[in-house]
């Protein structure tokens, strides 16, 4: 079985760029895939053009509910096959992100949100995860000054990013051993650095 690493924070963190100039870094010397949540694939990707680029309302469940069918559907076709065949998976995303977005954040609670998650993925965790760590207000105004579209969770008010890293943090403290959390107010290249190292080490280790 190969190696499960995903990449997590807040809106703004950096983690999207970080995990693509990681993976241009690790794919000449791994056999690695790099995919996203939602999506990574067609059924998944259809999924997330629901979830973030429409502005209609959206029950809180519903939305924990979508984020887990994108997520079963994207793990028995894109990240199964590849683990089952030795290789190592970098995912933008994967279950913390609902645990601490629908599960904390939108307050219908973690253990719920858990518990469909758990019958999404069969207990398919992250063998590691690296944190993004920045404030959400950095994260919120790197956003603006990057004139990146914003999506639908990007436009949810300051209070509900801040529960955001607050899940995350509960998360960090219940799962020390999986996760790692990187400072992701400095300067970008030293970000890369850290994580390209992060994941090397955790690689030679297994």
């Amino acid at each position: 079985m190969g190696q499960f690493i995903t990449f997590e924070g807040p809106e703004g963190s950096g983690k999207t760029t970080v995990i693509h100039k990681v993976f241009e870094m690790l794919k000449h010397d791994y056999d690695i895939l790099l995919t996203r949540e939602p999506g990574g694939i067609k059924i998944s990707e259809a999924i997330r053009n629901l979830l973030l680029d429409s502005d209609d309302e959206m029950d809180e469940r519903t939305e924990a509910l979508l984020f887990a069918a994108a997520r079963r559907q994207h793990l028995v076709e894109k990240i199964l096959p590849q683990l089952n065949k030795g290789g190592t998976v970098l995912c933008d995303r994967f279950v913390d992100s609902s645990l601490s977005y629908q599960g904390y954040a939108r307050e219908i609670g973690v253990k719920e949100v858990k518990a469909i998650n758990e019958f999404a993925i069969e207990n398919q965790y992250p063998d590691l995860t690296l944190y993004f760590d920045v404030p959400a207000e950095v994260g919120l105004n790197r956003i603006k000054d990057n004139q990146r579209d914003a999506n639908r969770l990007d436009k949810e008010k300051i209070e509900f990013h801040h529960k955001v890293t607050d899940g995350y943090k509960k998360l960090i403290a219940e799962y020390p051993d999986r996760i790692k959390v990187i400072d992701a107010t400095q300067p970008l290249e030293k970000v890369i650095e850290e994580a390209y190292s992060m994941i090397v080490k955790f690689l030679k280790q297994v």
